[in-house]
């Protein structure tokens, strides 16, 4: 099985972190520059272009891949899309300069918009209904309309930042994108793949979530049940040769303040929190 993975950029360090969390841990991948073997023998890592990931996948180079939806997109949305991987979130918008006369996605009818995303764009203005000229460039997009090359740019967005320098107002979005598990329909099903899927999704359960043990006075159970339900309700057991009972639970990072207070205001006792690497649910 091999994973087709970003092999530089800004999607590059958060991959390679994600797939060690998960447990699949590169062997000599620094020594190497076109793949890496995992400690899994039947994984292997293979490092591209997130622009060619999904053609990488797409002609079975690779059987699974990690890159933005927008690539996805722009080269082969006929793919699975099997997990969101929660980083890269960025946005792909319709922008033209802020003092024209392009209010509205009906405005472009008749005119030229300038992109690196050329087929999300045709498919764009022609759910639209409304006909452009594509003009596809590789860089600089947001320079185009102001010289005379575009009247407006479909381009990448995380803050607006690049936008506003360059005075240009967001029209209308686009498409949401982030970082995604991917693979072909013909190993959408397969076991390792769903294997692969499941290990980096427990990865992503366990964010943001911290767990509880604590001892917890026996007639004071049912409160403390009220505060910490947990993923089905806590785990209590018995201590040997004490009345108190042991009580472990899941809960939401941002909610370990408050409910401590609420436990020890119960009585209970020795509690300790720890971080979870992973949460297979």
């Amino acid at each position: 099985m091999r994973i087709a993975v970003p092999n530089k950029g800004r999607l590059h360090d958060p991959t390679l972190d994600l797939l060690e969390r998960a447990g699949l841990h590169l062997v000599d991948g620094a020594d190497r520059k076109l793949y890496a073997d995992t400690v899994d023998p039947d994984v292997t890592v293979l490092f591209a272009r997130a622009a060619d990931i999904p053609e990488y996948v797409a002609d079975g180079a690779a059987d699974v891949g990690i890159t933005g939806l927008d690539q996805v997109m722009e080269s082969n949305p006929d793919l699975v899309d099997l997990l969101d991987l929660d980083y890269g979130t960025c946005r792909l918008v319709l922008a033209a300069p802020e003092d024209g006369d392009i209010d509205s996605v009906a405005d472009l009818d008749g005119g030229t918009v300038a992109t690196e995303f050329p087929s999300i764009t045709r498919d764009y203005f022609a759910d639209k209904d409304v006909d452009v000229d594509v003009a596809e460039v590789s860089g600089a997009t947001e320079l185009t309309p102001h010289v005379d090359i575009a009247d407006a740019i479909v381009d990448i967005t995380s803050t607006g930042t690049t936008l506003r320098m360059n005075r240009l107002g967001i029209v209308d979005e686009v498409l949401q994108s982030s970082v995604r598990l991917f693979a072909r329909p013909d190993t959408a099903d397969d076991p390792k793949v769903e294997q692969i899927r499941t290990a980096l999704a427990s990865v992503l359960s366990a964010d943001d979530k911290r767990y509880l043990m604590m001892n917890v006075p026996a007639e004071r159970l049912e409160d403390v049940k009220d505060v910490i339900p947990g993923m089905g309700g806590p785990t209590v057991m018995d201590i040997a040769g004490q009345e108190a009972l042991a009580v472990h639970a899941v809960v939401e990072e941002q909610q370990v303040f408050e409910t401590i207070s609420d436990l020890k205001a119960m009585g209970a006792s020795d509690i300790l929190v720890t971080e979870i690497e992973r949460l297979v649910e």
